[in-house]
């Protein structure tokens, strides 16, 4: 009798590992596993057209996008975009001379090689309010981004995730600065 009950004991912890196990792998995937395939070259050279990343879906339920984290977002007509952060919430972007202005200030961290030609409705300042954010893409001339009105300001609840993870091309294979 104590053999039988030993038995049923291991097979019921068996179990019971086996569904925790599950449990996590499916936490897990759905919280850092999502798939975005990149669409197009406004990201290049981080992100190129064809690319599969991984997109973080519990980072900004627990925190708030940073300045130049590389986020998916949904824009109004539903099309899924991925962009970099620039201006947070509370600040004004401006767009002069090629160079991107927060609060007055030149923004300190960007390469020179990513000058604006293109101000769109930054050219004028730009009040982001305490849920919205700015995006660009890293390739400023081809990026269809918050500097145009089909886009403009994102708030905070249109995006989904944060990109953290390159899975293909596989040669390419890393994490997402």
């Amino acid at each position: 009798m104590e053999e039988e009950e030993g038995l049923l004991r291991r097979a019921v912890n068996w179990v019971t590992d086996i569904i925790v196990v599950i449990a996590l792998a499916c936490f897990t995937v759905y919280a850092f596993g999502s798939q975005v395939t990149v669409t197009g070259n406004s990201m290049s050279p981080l992100l190129n057209s064809g690319d599969v990343v991984l997109m973080n879906q519990i980072a900004y339920h627990l925190g708030v996008p940073d300045r130049f984290d590389v986020v998916v977002f949904e824009r109004e007509d539903k099309k899924t975009n991925i962009k970099r952060v620039i201006g947070l919430p509370g600040e004004t972007v401006q767009i002069q001379n090629g160079q991107v202005l927060i609060d007055g200030a030149p923004l300190s961290g960007m390469e020179e090689e990513q000058k604006v030609s293109l101000a769109g409705l930054a050219e004028n300042p730009v009040f982001l309010e305490e849920d919205e954010y700015f995006l660009l893409g890293d390739n400023r001339d081809s990026s269809e981004d918050s500097r145009f009105s089909n886009v403009g300001n994102v708030k905070s609840g249109q995006i989904t995730g944060k990109v953290w993870f390159r899975i293909q091309p596989a040669l390419e294979l890393g994490r997402i600065q």
